[in-house]
């Protein structure tokens, strides 16, 4: 019964209340209590009594007093009643409870102190953390104002002289008539008045209006559709100007007859007439500084070679398709091709795809020799005239050779298949001797494109007359040629000129042979390998597209090339404007929230001012330093940019040696691990920053979230946030303070393409290009931009991807997001680019990649990979292992539906049509930062700690 009673004393400090307690006893009966003091009556004597002999018999020297208290509260407890015992337990168990609830008290202030004393440790944390920051920022500002120290140094150190711009010589009046030098003897120093055409003018071309300024005799007019076209494709130059008083050039638009049968009715009339030519309001007397536009699309006579042979043309440049050698004028006069393009527009679809290499046929030709009446049926024959004829006979014997041979190796037993057709149309009974020898084209358009179409070669035979240099016939089968991607042989290519030849690399496209090597063409032809025809018909297409293919590439062409000799640089390339999506008077409302980048520890850069890239230092001299580049590799010589991804760098020694001025070596040249590596960007090229263009649309939150883990960012210029919503933001949005201007710029639609507009409001090369959904790391942004520094024609960034050949789809391509061991693309959704590129994605590359990329909201990025690689011939850098990107807490992503990658299957095999091959090259390595994996002392730091 006493362990019973224990036990429920236990079960009363397990109840832990008075509450509980109290009912628990009401319920005991009376009965119990009684039998309960009888037997503590009974037992407390006997257990008396065996402890007293036990502290006896254990400690005879024990203290009876301290015994006897014993005693006494045995006895004091034993004696008492069992009111007075139930009182007594009643108070022990109030005294229980009392202490249990001070026990409970002292508890919870137990924890509330264990809580406080945890948020103290973790305040001291963050203390220490925040102390860490602020160090790392004391440290980046002390970087900071070394750098500008430098910056100021260099300012003082360079002491640029004012320069303005040289003043142009402009007269008001008709200017004076100087001494005519022989016409044939025509050069750019004795003919052309250079002060008309200052380095800073800007070109100005002045066209004469065919309407009004017509220079043809009675009875003859001008082409309508070359007097319509031409009016309309100048008026879109840049360079054209209304102001005839500040012109550079003028501009006369000459054309042809509509018709030979208007010719022989006017045999006797030369169809220019030379008073109204030298009449015009701006002639001058000898025509200086004038070009006679002459872009006939057929020849009127083959005796003559054009219209304005015979003409007094004065110091007036010629541009047309037909010369005799003794007219042309090299280095003044201009060889151009016949305008037979549409006026405009995206002309891929006219262009034959480039694989395969090699053909049905190895080489074809149609055409046939084209008589004309000998000189010896004029009534005076002089010596000349004699030689002429003598020449005639010779080259018609070897014509007649050159004939047989082609013939006799379409019949031969030679596994390579030709095709030569040289009997179009019966020949002409009365024509008995030649004069002139020329190749007229065999066939109509379509029969001749499809025979080329299926020709790794297409042969085109230089004038029979040597007396010519170039013909309207030879230039249009170079264009027929080129359009199809038949490889142009010009056999007797060591006696003519093509177009625009000195500034086109010819030989890059086209293969030339003396006509006395028609036996080993043969040879010649299968020595080539399938790398060097791809080559070739590459950049024969390349010719064609952007010189040839359109009247408004042959006109811009035409300027610019007399804009080149002249050293004048193009006008900037158009940029698109950056309005904000701010109305004028709102203020937006800033956020002091920031997000804290677990690499915050890393010193990255020091913080620094916006810091723009230098533009347009290079106007004089890209031309003459880059100019092959530019006409025949970088797509555009008809703008002038601010800046190129292939702009020439100093030797190493030179950042020390005179040359030092915007350098920022590291460890000013020493070298060093981590902590100096973080303290200058080193490299190559001198200091520069970066700008982050965004594209979002109505994800406001996620897009203040990304803005706000860009706090602290080194070496960031801006942020442009392109707005593809037509809806404005919420005037309570609170925009973060990230320490760099935040650009929000209206988009004027939406659409994809708006990432890559060439927008005003970016200020430096580098363009990071990132999703507002894409969470990349401080170290990771750093480390991808100082790849782009090294690599900065390329496409730089983190997610890769790869197009795959699936066999089973129609031999067709894919889009492959898998992990691989060759990707071939980098994607703009975390990449860093050029700003050239945003021009040329916007304004020269085909409108129907951009409709494509409009209809599917989709494969942007793709388009953009194939123009880089078309461009450069290289595939993109990967960096880092980050292969894809996940954002918590944002919407499902369009990315995630299986018709996004339905759609960009479709975008890689349309865009790979549209360029005539498939761009895209493979590459098998990724970049990491230098001393990664190295191990290193104690005392030295890693480039990067996590990469």
């Amino acid at each position: 019964m006493i362990g019973g009673s224990f036990d429920t004393g236990s079960s009363y400090h397990q109840i832990g209340s008075r509450r509980e307690v109290c009912n628990w006893i009401g319920h005991i009966k009376l009965s119990r209590i009684i039998v309960l003091v009888s037997v503590i009556l009974f037992i407390v004597p006997l257990f008396t009594h065996y402890y007293l002999s036990k502290v006896e018999s254990d400690s005879p020297n024990l203290d009876i007093h301290h015994t006897r208290s014993k005693l006494e509260a045995f006895e004091d407890f034993t004696s008492m009643k069992a009111a007075d015992l139930k009182s007594r337990i009643e108070e022990m168990l109030r005294i229980k409870v009392s202490v249990s609830n001070e026990l409970r008290d002292l508890e919870a202030k137990r924890q509330r102190l264990q809580v406080e004393v945890t948020s103290f440790t973790q305040r001291i944390d963050e203390l220490k953390q925040e102390l860490l920051h602020q160090q790392m920022d004391l440290d980046r500002l002390k970087i900071s104002v070394v750098q500008a120290q430098v910056a100021q140094r260099e300012a003082v150190e360079r002491n640029t002289p004012e320069l303005a711009p040289p003043r142009r010589i402009l007269v008001n009046s008709v200017p004076a008539i100087l001494p005519s030098p022989n016409s044939s003897s025509c050069k750019m120093y004795n003919c052309f008045d250079h002060s008309r055409c200052a380095l800073t003018s800007g070109f100005p071309v002045y066209l004469y209006d065919p309407d009004l300024y017509s220079i043809v005799s009675p009875g003859w007019d001008v082409d309508g559709f070359l007097k319509t076209t031409i009016k309309q494709t100048l008026g879109y130059n840049s360079h054209l100007t209304t102001n005839s008083a500040e012109a550079c050039v003028y501009v006369v638009l000459v054309g042809e007859a509509l018709s030979m049968e208007v010719s022989k009715r006017f045999k006797f009339r030369k169809p220019i007439d030379v008073k109204k030519l030298h009449s015009l309001p701006y002639w001058g007397g000898d025509g200086r500084n004038h070009i006679l536009l002459n872009l006939a699309r057929r020849d009127l006579s083959i005796e003559s070679g054009s219209i304005l042979d015979g003409i007094d043309t004065g110091r007036a440049m010629i541009v047309q398709s037909t010369f005799h050698r003794t007219q042309f004028r090299e280095g003044f006069d201009l060889i151009v091709p016949p305008i037979l393009g549409p006026p405009g527009g995206d002309i891929w679809q006219d262009c034959t795809q480039m694989l395969p290499a090699r053909r049905r046929y190895l080489l074809s030709f149609q055409g046939e020799m084209k008589p004309s009446k000998t000189a010896t049926t004029t009534h005076q024959v002089d010596d000349a005239e004699v030689d002429l004829e003598r020449l005639a006979v010779d080259d018609n014997n070897l014509d007649s050779f050159i004939i047989q041979h082609l013939k006799d190796l379409s019949i031969s037993t030679t596994l390579d298949k030709f095709f030569i057709q040289f009997e179009c149309i019966p020949a002409s009974e009365d024509t008995k001797v030649f004069e002139a020898l020329d190749w007229s084209l065999c066939g109509t358009d379509s029969s001749r494109k499809a025979i080329l179409k299926d020709s790794t070669f297409a042969l085109i035979l230089a004038p029979s007359n040597t007396s010519f240099v170039t013909t309207s016939p030879m230039q249009a089968r170079l264009y027929e040629a080129l359009r199809a991607g038949a490889i142009p042989v010009v056999l007797g290519g060591d006696q003519i000129y093509l177009s625009y030849d000195e500034v086109i690399a010819w030989r890059r496209a086209a293969i030339f042979l003396p006509r006395a090597r028609v036996t080993e063409m043969h040879f010649l032809l299968r020595a080539v390998p399938d790398n060097d025809l791809l080559s070739m018909r590459r950049q024969g297409r390349l010719i064609w597209e952007r010189y040839l293919g359109t009247a408004q590439g042959a006109i811009d062409t035409i300027v610019a090339n007399i804009r080149d000799r002249l050293g004048i640089p193009p006008l900037p390339a158009p940029r698109a404007p950056s309005p904000s999506v701010f109305n004028e008077s709102f203020v937006p409302l800033k956020s002091d929230t920031i997000i804290a980048e677990p690499e915050a520890e890393e010193s990255l850069g020091p913080l620094e001012p916006p810091y723009s890239s230098p533009a347009f230092r290079r106007n004089y001299t890209t031309m003459l330093i880059h100019g092959h580049e530019i006409w025949n590799d970088w797509v555009d010589p008809f703008n002038l940019y601010p800046q190129l991804p292939f702009d020439t760098i100093l030797p190493s020694d030179a950042k020390f040696l005179g040359s030092e001025v915007g350098f920022r070596p590291i460890a000013k040249g020493a070298g060093g691990a981590g902590k100096e590596f973080s303290e200058s960007l080193g490299g190559n090229h001198p200091r520069e920053q970066f700008t982050i263009v965004m594209l979002t649309y109505e994800r406001e939150q996620v897009l203040i979230n990304s803005l706000a883990r860009l706090y602290g960012l080194p070496y960031l210029n801006k942020v442009l946030v392109v707005w593809n919503s037509p809806k404005p933001p919420m005037e309570d949005l609170r925009w973060p303070d990230i320490g760099v201007p935040i650009h929000v710029v209206k988009a004027p639609r939406n659409s994809l393409n708006n990432r890559f507009l060439p927008f005003d409001a970016i200020e430096t090369e580098a363009v990071l290009s990132v999703d507002d959904d894409a969470h990349l790391r401080h170290d990771e942004i750093m480390f991808g931009f100082r790849v782009w520094r090294e690599h900065r024609d390329r496409v730089v960034g983190f997610p890769g991807r790869f197009h795959a050949w699936d066999q089973n789809y129609h031999n067709a391509w894919n889009y492959n997001s898998n992990y691989s061991c060759e990707l071939s693309m980098v994607l703009t959704g975390a990449a860093f680019i050029h700003k050239h590129y945003t021009y040329l994605y916007t304004h020269w590359l085909p409108q129907a990649i951009r409709d494509k990329v409009d209809e599917y909201m989709n494969c942007e990025d793709i388009a953009m990979n194939f123009l880089i690689s078309h461009i450069t011939r290289k595939p993109p850098v990967k960096v880092t292992s980050r292969w894809t990107f996940r954002c918590p807490g944002c919407p499902v992503s369009l990315s995630e539906d299986d018709t996004h990658f339905q759609e960009r299957h479709k975008c890689i095999n349309f865009f790979s049509q549209v360029f005539g091959y498939m761009p895209l090259l493979n590459t098998q390595y990724r970049a990491d930062s230098i001393l990664f994996k190295t191990r290193i002392p104690h005392d030295k730091q890693k480039c990067f700690k996590f990469i």
